[in-house]
């Protein structure tokens, strides 16, 4: 009996070129982009072997972009692991944050301004 092709398989349906076609780690090793420490190396010496493919990734960007906004927890994308994505994660809402308050606290001086006139 003949196979029905699943919308999802790419093997058998064309499908639209997206960014991670161009990517440096296209047919590498998946292991090696999400390291757990053995034998006593820890993963962030493991890290460093699929940071060396990142670095010359031609769609870095994207990789990078595709993980911080899809909150990709494990693993190198974009050349940064984990503890990396989180930290900036961190300092763009502590960015976001501080420019919150300035806003706040403009508008409050531009209301009181307005409330002593």
């Amino acid at each position: 009996m003949p196979r029905i092709p699943h919308p999802n398989d790419h093997r058998t349906l064309p499908r639209a070129h997206h960014w991670s076609d161009d990517a440096e780690c296209a047919g590498a090793e998946t292991a090696a982009f999400f390291p757990v420490g053995r034998g006593g190396v820890p993963a962030s010496v493991l890290a460093g072997d699929a940071k060396a493919i990142c670095v010359r990734c031609p769609v870095q960007a994207e990789c990078l972009g595709h993980a911080l906004t899809y909150r990709e927890d494990y693993g190198v994308w974009g050349g940064l692991d984990e503890e990396e994505r989180a930290d900036l994660l961190r300092q763009a809402r502590r960015a976001a944050e501080k420019q919150r308050r300035k806003e706040r606290e403009l508008e409050k001086g531009a209301a009181d301004a307005t409330t002593a006139a």
